[in-house]
């Protein structure tokens, strides 16, 4: 028994260390063997929230996670800032054209791009925080002063800490004394409106008045004045169907004037046809009334020439 004490020990100092290499291997995952690149953002306001283990993430993408907080502080103007520390994945960042090493040249190309670190809420409920990476072209370069040279990444507030920056700027003491005097200037105009409502509301209720007597008025003149209407209406009816049958009798008539008319013309027509018995009479008489005309220009002719000669010339006979 004695002989098998160190084995039994040996047993159990190997067993010991295989399950606190499965533990390691469990726990600790893909992540004990993976490669990582430390770096350091550096945040002047508050970061609570925030914690040893806190995921870092690009845009929303977990790409490493907090590693470490401190405080530094500047003993000169007693100001301070927290250093947060992350451990950062390069195997799960790459560039278009190739892998994303992690190392300090790689970062340093990233930083001058645009690279910049900011706290985010991870949830309204709980208050937890996460580093943001993002790219932020254009933005200065700011690093603060660090004791280690681990690689710097500048840091962007985020929108709650300008909103918290904008409330600290404002003279909170003058805005509420502003708000006091806007109360009560509004106070002092409704109350000059309520006094100017009453004879208001008067005036509108005696316009109202008079506005229904007119409109009954108008009702009134309107329905006579459409009484007036049909009457005129009925009246130019009756005038219509008397004026129509005196027309009717002209038209007759003028049709009957109109028949007899064409009868002259016809009777005309015969008359000053070539070859119709009148017109023959009429030639006659007309050749009749020339010879008459020619034998009495010739009788004027000598009677103007010798005027007692027909009066001896009647003698002699």
């Amino acid at each position: 028994m004695t002989a098998n004490k160190p084995l039994l020990v040996g047993g159990f100092v190997l067993g010991g260390l295989a399950l606190g290499v499965l533990a390691i291997l469990i726990f600790g995952g893909s992540h004990l063997f993976s490669r990582t690149a430390r770096l350091v953002s550096v945040f002047s306001g508050s970061v609570a929230g925030l914690g040893v283990g806190s995921p870092v993430s690009f845009r929303g993408v977990t790409v490493g996670k907090v590693e470490e907080i401190r405080v530094q502080l500047d003993e000169t103007n007693h100001t301070g800032v927290i250093p947060v520390y992350m451990l950062i994945e390069p195997d799960k960042i790459e560039w278009t054209n190739g892998p994303f090493r992690g190392d300090a040249p790689s970062m340093a190309a990233a930083i001058k791009a645009g690279l910049r670190a900011q706290l985010r809420s991870e949830s309204l409920v709980t208050g937890q925080l996460t580093v943001d990476l993002d790219f932020y072209p254009g933005k200065p370069i700011v690093l603060a002063h660090l004791k280690d040279k681990t690689l710097q990444v500048p840091t962007m507030p985020s929108g709650m800490q300008n909103l918290k920056d904008e409330i600290s700027d404002m003279d909170l003491r003058d805005l509420a004394e502003k708000t006091r005097l806007t109360m009560a200037s509004m106070q002092r105009l409704l109350d000059e409106a309520g006094r100017r409502i009453g004879p208001l509301a008067e005036s509108l209720q005696s316009t109202l008045e008079t506005t229904r007597n007119t409109l009954v008025a108008v009702q009134g003149n309107s329905a006579r004045t459409l009484e007036n209407i049909d009457k005129l209406a009925l009246e130019g009816r009756s005038q219509i169907a008397t004026n129509g049958r005196d027309l009717d009798q002209v038209l007759r008539t003028a049709e009957a004037t109109a028949a007899q008319a064409e009868k002259l013309v016809a009777t005309l027509n015969d008359m000053t046809a070539p070859r119709s018995p009148m017109r023959d009479d009429l030639q006659s008489s007309v050749r009749d009334l020339a010879a008459s005309a020619g034998s009495l220009r010739a009788f004027t002719h000598d009677l103007e020439r010798d005027p007692t000669a027909t009066l001896f010339r009647k003698a002699a006979r």
